[in-house]
């Protein structure tokens, strides 16, 4: 059962330009389930050929994707990844994704002091598909 949405808030996140963030109200013991990752389940093919950009997709198969985009209601996808474009040294990942039956849940991996925002890593080919994004306006603006 995850924590109650009632002790979870979005809000500014401590990362500079990562737009809003997922904080814990109570301490989030280690193990935890915080939230479930919600949204339209789709495939690969199908989010691809919307010919944008979607941060919002958790991909588990090419036929089994989440898109949380239009769920602007689920906590989970208000988690950023310390670990990102710009990173803070004292910032670190504090919990995991945990897949159980293509459901996409987020875990505690320490115990999360109240007041914490909640980062979990998306992982080295979602940072690649930013870092290429990037070069490709950085060429197109000139």
């Amino acid at each position: 059962m995850p924590v109650a949405k009632k002790h979870l808030c979005i809000k500014r996140s401590g990362i500079p330009k990562a737009g809003k963030g997922l904080f814990t109200k109570v301490q989030i013991p280690k193990g935890a389930v915080i939230a479930e990752y919600e949204g339209d389940i789709t495939t690969w093919k199908k989010v691809q050929q919307a010919n944008e950009f979607n941060g919002y997709v958790f991909y588990i198969n090419k036929n089994h994707v989440i898109d949380a985009k239009p769920y602007i209601k689920s906590v989970a996808r208000y988690i950023n990844d310390a670990k990102g474009i710009t990173r803070i040294d004292s910032l670190q990942n504090n919990s995991k994704y945990v897949n159980e039956d293509n459901r996409i849940f987020i875990q505690a991996i320490k115990n999360i002091p109240a007041g914490s925002e909640i980062f979990v890593s998306y992982k080295k080919d979602y940072w690649d598909v930013i870092r290429h994004n990037m070069k490709v306006e950085l060429k197109e603006k000139k």
